[in-house]
C-alpha cells in the first residue's frame, strides 16, 4: 500500500507569519516568564535545520532556564495555537527537531537532579548531555548503557525522544529499556508522573491510553515489539498489561509528538572492566552481514543473551577516508569490511574466542589496548560525517537507519545495494549489525530548484520501504521517523495500527501542537484518505545544498570543494560534534566558553548557508553573518575535529573578503575596515618598520598615556598588554652570534638544515630560532638561516584581506621553493606560520610550487623526529621533568602535535597535553570586544592545567615547565597567568648538555 499523497502544507511551502504575529508570540512568551526568547534572523536561521535533510524556519527560538518555563511555554502554545518542537543538541537525522512555530532548545535544563549509586539510578533533566552523565557516574563504576555516536553532545531528552540506541545497545539495551520513570507534560496540558514501581499509572490521559490498549490487545501483541529495532511509529507494546502498562516507556520514541519530558529517571549498569574488541575481516559488507546470526547464536547459546556488548559493521572506504586525511588508523585484519565485536568482564576472552570460530571471517584481530580500540571506535562514531564526504559528490541523510531482524540482514543488505545500483546511487553502509540496523549516507542528486532530483529521492525511498516490508523490517531502526519516514509508515503498518497512532495522538495532543506532521495527526483530522493525512511529505522542506547567491569573484580557490563557497559551507551536515561541552581536541573553543549555538561551528555554518540561500539572511554582508562569525577564533580546530572537514577559519576569511573588498556584484571595492585589520591584521609591516627602533618603541609603550593611545588607535583591548618587539631580530641576532661565521668556514655548498625566519619569530620571539640553531649546532649539524623575507601572510588571511595576502604568499612561495628544492630540510619555528604554508597557501596561490613549499617546510618537532630516527641527533635527558604543553591550535589542527609529544616522552618527560585553544589566537584575543571570550576560552583548559601544575610543583617540589611554541599561547600565558612559557627548541637547547642514555 502506497501512502496518501494528500498532505498538509508545511512551513517552507507557506508564507511565514507576519512580523506582528511573530511579535505577539515573543511578547506572550516573555510575559509568561520565559527569559531567553529570540526571533532574530540569526537564531531562526541557526535553528531552521538539524542534522537531517530539512530546513523549516521557526518563528521563535526559546531556551528555557527552568522547568517552570516549559510549563509556561506550553501554556502560551495552547493559548495562541502555535506549534512547539522540542530540540536537544539538534543532532536528529530524521528531521524531528525542526518545526514551524516555537523551537525549544532544552540544553540549559542540564541538571542531574539525583544519583543513587546503590540503586543504580539517576534522575535527570532533559538537557543533560549523555557524556556528562557518564562522567558523573563513572567514579562509581557505572554507566548509562546506550551510547549513540553523538554521545559527546546528545541530550537525554533527545535520546528519550528518539529511543536512541548506539553501538552498545546489543548488550545494554535501547534507551527505552533503561527508563525507569518520567515526569511529562502532555500536549493536552496534563502533567503525568509515571513510575511502574508505584503501581498503575495515574491520570486521565494515562487511563485513556490504557483503555485504548485494552480494546486492541490482540492486534498490539501481534504487530508491535516484534524485534528490538522496531522503532518506527508508537511503541504500543509497552501499554500491554503484561508489560505493566508502562506509560513512561510508551512515550519513549514518540519524538515529542505526545508529551514533553520534564525529568526522567534512568537505570544505570555496571561498567565492567576487561573490555576486549575483536575485529573480523570480510571481503564484502554483505558477507559481514551474513555472519551476524552465526555470531549472535554462538555467543548467546554458550554465554547468555547479553554476552556481547556490541557488534558493529564498517566498510573499508570509511577507513580509507581517514587515512587519506593523514590520520593514523590502528592495524586492521585483512578485508574490505569489518565487524567490531566487543565483550567485557571475566569471560570476555572466552566469548570472543567462540565468536571468532563461528564468524567465518577471512582474518581476525583481538585488541586489548584501550587507545587502539578507542581510535577504531572513533572512526565508527564519525561514520555519518565521514560518509557524507566519502563520495565524489556529497552524500546525504535520508534513508539512514532502517532495521530488520538480524537473521535477514545479509539478504536485506544485498537487496539494498541492488536498489542503489538500480537508481544510480552510491553509499557506504555501516551500523549496528548485531541489531540488524544499517546506516547509509547516499549521494542523492539534490539540485536547488530541480524537481527531477527530488523525484529520484522519493522513488528510491518508496522502493526501499516496499522491499523492507518483505523482511518485516522497521523503516527506522534508531533515529525515529521524523519528516523523513512518517509518510512511509503505511508500508510498515496496516490501517488498524495507523488508526491506533492517530487515536493515541488525539488523546495526548488533541490540538496537534506538539511537533505536528511527525508520525501521525490526531484522529479527528483523519479523512477518507486515511490516518496518514497530516504527516509531513518527506520531499517537502529539503534544505538547499547549492547557493542562490554565487560569488563571482571569490578570494579563495577552495580546491576541496571545486572552488564553490556554497558547496564548502554545506559541508556542515549538523552532526554537531562542535557543540560537545567538552573536547579532547580543539573545536570549538568559543562554543565551549559561551555555550551559545551562534558560537559553534555548526551555528556559523548554518548562517553562512542561509546567506548563500539569500531568503532569510541577505548575503555575506548581512549583520547576522558578522554576529555569527565575530567570536570565531580562526583556530582551524574544525578542520581536524569536524567529521565533514568544515574549515570555518577559511570561510570567515572569505566572508570578510566579500564584505569589505567586493560589492554586491562581487567586483572589487574597498570598504573601510575595522582599525584592527589595518594594524593587527598587518602586524608584520609594522614590526618591520619598528625593527630599527625597537628598544625605543618598547620603552614608549611603557608610558601609560602612550600605551592607552596606542591601544585605542590599533583596536587593542585596554586590558591587554601591547606585544613587545624584539630588540634585535632573529636575522640580526644570528649574524651577530657567529653561527653564520662558522658556516662560512665550511666547504659545503649546502647546510644540513635551513631555518626560515617567519615574521613572528623574527620580530617578536627570536630566542626560539636562536635556540633551534644552537641545539642543532650542538649535535654537529650545519645550520643556516634563510636571509630573505618570506611572510606567510597569516594576519592578512585571518582578517580577510585576501587580495593582499595572495601577493605576499606568492612571494613566500617563490622565496622558499628553491630552499625546499635543494633537498635540505627547511624548518619554521612559529607553528601557525608553518600551518599556514601547509593549508592556506594552496587556497590562495596559483604557483605550481605552492604544494612543494606546503609539503617541504617542517616544524622543529618533525625535523627532530626524522633526525632521531636517522640517529643524527641525541635527545637530552628530560627525566623527572613535568611538562604542561599547549600545542598551538593551528598546529594541532593542520599538522598535529604527535611528533612533539613523542619526542618529549622519548626524552623521559611526563607530558600533559592541554586540549582546546589558548584563547588568544592571533589578533582575536587582543581585539577590543573579545577579551571576555578570550579569557573564558583560556579558563576552559589552559589556565586550569597551569594551576594544577603549580600545585603539583608545590606538593612534590618537582621540576616543571610550561611549553608553548606559538606566539599567541605565550602572550596569553604571560598576560593572564604571569607564566613564562618556552618553545620546544628552547627546552632542548637548555638541556643539550645532558643527553638521554640509550
Amino acid at each position: 500500500m502506497r501512502p496518501s499523497q494528500q498532505q498538509v502544507p508545511s512551513s517552507a511551502t507557506t508564507s511565514s507569519l507576519a512580523e506582528a504575529e511573530r511579535g505577539a508570540i515573543v511578547s506572550a512568551l516573555r510575559a509568561a516568564g520565559i527569559s531567553n526568547v529570540d526571533d532574530s534572523r540569526l537564531s531562526r536561521g541557526m535553528y531552521s535545520s538539524d542534522a537531517s535533510l530539512y530546513r523549516v524556519l521557526p518563528e521563535v527560538v526559546a531556551l528555557p532556564q527552568h522547568v517552570d518555563e516549559l510549563h509556561a511555554l506550553h501554556e502560551v502554545s495552547r493559548d495562541l495555537k502555535v506549534p512547539v518542537t522540542m530540540r536537544g543538541a539538534g543532532t536528529s537525522i530524521a528531521g524531528n527537531a525542526v518545526g514551524e512555530g516555537i523551537v525549544v532548545d532544552t540544553r540549559d535544563l542540564n541538571r542531574i537532579i539525583d544519583f543513587d549509586p546503590v540503586a543504580r539510578t539517576a534522575r535527570v533533566q532533559p538537557g543533560v548531555v549523555h557524556a556528562d552523565l557518564q562522567r558523573a557516574v563513572a567514579p562509581h563504576g557505572l554507566r548509562f548503557g546506550p551510547d549513540p555516536s553523538t554521545h559527546s553532545r546528545c541530550t537525554l531528552g533527545g535520546m528519550i525522544g528518539n529511543n536512541a540506541c548506539g553501538s552498545r545497545a546489543l548488550g545494554y539495551g535501547r534507551t527505552v529499556d533503561n527508563v525507569q520513570a518520567a515526569q511529562v507534560l502532555f500536549g493536552n496540558g496534563e502533567v503525568g508522573d509515571f513510575d511502574s514501581r508505584r503501581g498503575q499509572p495515574e491520570g486521565s490521559t494515562a487511563a485513556r491510553l490504557m483503555d485504548l490498549a485494552a480494546e486492541n490487545l490482540a492486534h498490539i501483541r501481534t504487530s508491535f515489539g516484534q524485534f528490538d529495532r522496531q522503532i518506527s511509529g508508537y511503541s504500543l507494546e509497552h501499554l500491554l498489561p503484561e508489560n505493566r502498562s508502562r506509560i513512561e516507556r510508551f512515550l519513549v520514541g514518540s519524538e515529542g509528538t505526545l508529551a514533553t519530558v520534564l525529568e526522567a529517571e534512568v537505570q544505570l549498569v555496571v561498567d565492567e572492566p576487561g573490555r576486549l574488541l575483536l575485529v573480523l575481516g570480510y571481503d564484502a559488507i554483505s558477507e559481514a552481514a551474513d555472519a551476524v546470526p552465526h555470531i549472535l547464536d554462538a555467543a548467546r547459546s554458550e554465554f547468555g543473551p547479553n554476552s556481547l556488548i556490541a557488534c558493529e559493521g564498517m566498510d573499508a572506504r570509511l577507513v580509507e577516508l581517514v587515512r587519506s586525511a593523514g590520520k593514523p588508523v590502528p592495524q586492521l585484519p585483512n578485508g574490505r569490511s569489518w565487524l567490531f565485536v566487543e565483550a567485557t568482564g571475566q569471560q570476555a576472552s572466552a566469548i570472543l574466542k567462540t565468536v571468532s570460530h563461528a564468524a567465518q571471517a577471512i582474518d581476525t584481530r583481538v585488541i586489548g589496548d584501550a587507545a587502539e580500540a578507542a581510535a577504531l571506535w572513533k572512526i565508527r562514531e564519525d561514520g555519518a560525517g565521514l560518509a557524507s564526504i566519502s563520495l565524489p559528490t556529497p552524500a546525504h541523510a535520508g534513508w539512514e537507519d532502517a532495521a530488520v531482524p538480524p537473521e535477514h540482514l545479509g539478504a536485506w543488505m544485498r537487496d539494498f545495494e541492488t536498489l542503489m545500483q538500480d537508481f544510480g546511487l552510491h553509499g557506504y553502509p555501516y551500523g549496528h549489525f548485531g541489531d540488524g540496523c544499517i546506516h547509509c549516507r547516499i549521494d542523492f542528486p539534490f539540485h536547488h530548484g530541480d524537481p527531477a532530483s527530488i523525484e529520484v529521492f522519493r522513488d528510491f525511498m518508496l522502493a526501499c520501504a516496499e522491499k523492507l516490508a518483505v523482511y518485516g523490517g522497521s523503516i527506522s531502526g534508531e533515529h525515529g521517523d521524523g519528516r523523513t519516514r512518517s509518510e512511509l509508515l503505511p508500508y510498515m503498518y496496516d490501517a488498524t495500527s495507523l488508526d491506533l497512532f492517530a487515536q493515541a495522538k488525539q488523546i495526548c495532543d488533541p490540538d496537534n501542537l506538539l511537533n505536528p506532521g511527525i508520525i501521525t495527526a490526531p484522529q479527528a483530522e483523519s479523512t477518507a484518505a486515511g490516518p496518514a493525512t497530516g504527516v509531513a511529505n518527506f520531499t517537502d522542506d529539503i534544505r538547499p545544498t547549492q547557493p542562490n547567491v554565487p560569488l563571482p569573484w571569490p578570494g579563495l580557490k577552495l580546491p576541496h570543494d571545486d572552488g564553490d563557497f556554497g558547496t564548502a559551507v554545506h559541508r556542515c551536515t549538523g552532526v554537531g560534534k562542535c557543540v560537545a561541552p567538552h573536547t579532547t581536541g580543539v573545536m570549538c573553543p568559543s562554543y565551549i566558553a559561551t555555550r551559545d549555538e551562534k558560537d559553534s561551528t555548526r551555528g556559523r555554518a548554518r548562517i553562512l548557508q542561509e546567506a548563500m540561500d539569500g531568503t532569510l539572511v541577505k548575503g555575506l554582508s548581512d549583520p547576522s553573518v558578522h554576529e555569527a562569525l565575530d567570536l570565531c577564533l580562526s583556530c582551524k580546530g574544525c578542520v581536524s575535529d569536524c567529521p565533514t572537514g568544515v574549515d570555518m577559519a577559511t570561510y570567515k576569511a572569505e566572508a570578510l573578503h566579500q564584505k569589505y573588498d567586493r560589492n554586491d556584484e562581487g567586483k572589487p571595492r574597498r570598504r573601510l575596515r575595522p582599525r584592527t585589520h589595518y594594524f593587527l591584521g598587518r602586524i608584520p609591516i609594522w614590526a618591520k618598520l619598528a625593527a630599527p627602533v625597537a628598544p625605543l618603541a618598547n620603552l614608549a609603550i611603557t608610558v601609560p598615556v602612550i600605551a592607552a593611545v596606542a591601544k585605542w588607535v590599533t583596536g587593542i583591548d585596554p586590558r591587554r598588554s601591547v606585544p613587545k618587539f624584539a630588540n634585535r631580530t632573529l636575522r640580526r641576532s644570528s649574524k651577530k652570534s657567529g653561527f653564520t661565521a662558522r658556516q662560512s668556514q665550511t666547504n659545503q655548498d649546502q647546510p644540513d638544515v635551513w631555518v626560515w625566519a617567519d615574521s613572528f619569530t623574527n620580530h617578536f620571539f627570536p630566542q626560539s630560532g636562536l635556540a633551534a640553531i644552537q641545539y642543532l649546532e650542538s649535535q654537529g649539524l650545519d645550520v643556516r638561516l634563510i636571509d630573505e623575507s618570506a611572510c606567510c601572510a597569516l594576519p592578512w588571511i585571518t582578517s580577510g584581506q585576501l587580495d593582499q595576502a595572495r601577493g605576499r604568499i606568492e612571494n613566500a612561495v617563490s622565496t622558499l621553493a628553491p630552499y625546499v628544492d635543494s633537498q635540505v630540510p627547511v624548518i619554521g619555528l612559529e607553528p601557525s606560520c608553518v600551518a599556514t604554508l601547509r593549508s592556506d597557501v594552496q587556497e590562495l596561490s596559483d604557483s605550481p610550487q605552492a604544494k612543494t613549499v606546503a609539503d617541504g617546510v617542517l616544524t622543529f618537532g618533525e625535523l627532530l623526529t626524522r633526525l632521531v630516527q636517522e640517529d643524527r641527533v641525541k635527545l637530552p635527558d628530560l627525566s623527572r621533568l613535568d611538562v604542561v604543553a599547549q600545542p598551538h591550535c593551528h598546529q594541532s589542527s593542520i599538522i598535529g602535535w604527535d611528533a612533539d609529544q613523542t619526542l618529549l616522552e622519548q626524552a623521559g618527560a611526563t607530558v600533559t597535553k592541554v586540549a582546546g585553544c589558548c584563547g588568544l589566537a592571533g589578533n582575536f584575543g587582543v581585539e577590543k570586544g573579545h577579551y571576555e571570550t578570550s579569557v573564558a576560552v583560556a579558563e576552559s583548559y589552559l589556565l586550569p592545567a597551569v594551576r594544577a601544575q603549580r600545585q603539583r610543583q608545590e606538593a612534590a617540589d618537582n621540576n616543571t615547565v610550561v611549553l608553548a611554541d606559538g606566539m599567541s599561547c605565550r602572550i596569553q600565558l604571560d598576560d593572564l597567568a604571569d607564566v613564562p612559557a618556552i618553545h620546544l627548541a628552547e627546552l632542548l637547547a637548555e638541556r643539550a648538555h645532558t643527553p638521554k642514555s640509550p
